[in-house]
């Protein structure tokens, strides 16, 4: 009798979980998931690509040069990351490697901000936040991934433009937007604008009686669009920590995302949106981990440890997937 309990209790379990041996071993196949560690002894400020399996394990260093490398978006099993390397010290450019660090090629000249970014017609162009000299700065491109030409769509230099992201159609793009760079009371906020500049929309609007109104962090950042339903996922540090906030393409809806007690931030949407992965911390963020979510059941895991403190901004990238011997992409 207590045999068979044990047994049916096991089942449910399998059954109930967002992790179940089966949702693992689809999703295993299909994603990895890469991210951002710091290497605390380096002379410069080292910053690494770190990938790792769907479940967290086999974990590998796949950037291994000593600059500052960052990867905020991937499309398929293509790691798009910025890197300092072969030039001065945080003057970045766009990289692209596959989903192990081979393939390694510099994309373009245009030197870009330390910012997110994202793709749209199956990877070929790239919106990114970039500059011209030293005097045009955070203004927003479009990158040709196969050519490397640019094309500017921002000119306002009063402005900031950062964190920009396609919606899944490619035809709008979301973006942390501050209209005066140099108004240092000022914060930023998420709008909405046309793929070429026009019918510029302000979707949120920071709480100003919010204890955190006045203190640094990310009043509305780091902006992703959900694949599959209508809503756009960005931080907002409210109530003395970063949380993941949602809001609709309209503007007319606002909420909280994941309601814990942690310090929630920059996070990536599996490409068929039932997957939620992001870095969590303590409040005062002085331990990072990255975290995945099963979308539709709410259950988290916690799919790292603590070689590293600072581990940041995880994306989705898919494996190559192999058929009768042959790689496809």
């Amino acid at each position: 009798m207590k045999t068979t309990s044990v047994l049916t209790a096991v089942c449910l379990f399998i059954y109930s979980s967002g992790f179940s041996q089966t949702a693992s071993d689809i999703n295993t196949k299909k994603y990895d998931i890469a991210y951002n560690v710091y290497i605390p002894d380096s002379v410069k400020g080292n910053w690494e690509i770190i990938k790792m399996n769907f479940d967290g394990s086999d974990k590998k260093n796949i950037t291994n040069n000593d600059d500052v490398a960052w990867t905020y978006t991937a499309y398929k099993n293509r790691l798009f990351f910025i890197s300092d390397r072969d030039t001065c010290h945080r003057c970045f450019f766009l990289y692209e490697s596959d989903a192990e660090g081979g393939s390694l090629k510099r994309i373009s000249d245009q030197q870009l901000e330390d910012s997110w970014m994202s793709s749209r017609k199956d990877g070929e162009e790239m919106i990114v936040s970039g500059r011209v000299g030293k005097a045009v700065r955070f203004q927003f491109f479009i990158i040709n991934t196969k050519t490397g030409e640019s094309r500017q769509i921002t000119r306002d230099t009063s402005a900031i433009y950062s964190d920009p992201c396609f919606s899944p159609d490619g035809n709008k793009i979301v973006f942390s937007y501050r209209k005066n760079k140099r108004d240092k009371s000022a914060h930023e906020e998420l709008f909405l604008m046309n793929e070429d500049g026009s019918e510029l929309m302000q979707l949120t609007r920071y709480p100003e009686d919010n204890p955190s109104a006045k203190t640094y962090g990310y009043k509305a950042g780091s902006a992703r669009w959900h694949p599959t339903e209508n809503f756009i996922s960005y931080i907002s540090k409210q109530d003395g920590r970063h949380s993941i906030f949602a809001v609709t393409p309209d503007g007319k809806k606002q909420w909280k995302l994941i309601e814990d007690d942690q310090s929630n931030g920059w996070h990536d949407w599996s490409n068929d949106g039932k997957w939620l992965v992001y870095n969590s911390s303590d409040n005062e963020e002085k331990q990072f981990h990255i975290m995945l979510m099963n979308w539709e059941t709410k259950e988290k895991k916690q799919l790292t440890d603590t070689t590293y403190s600072s581990q940041l901004s995880p994306v989705f990238i898919e494996k190559k997937q192999e058929h009768n011997g042959i790689g496809l992409r």
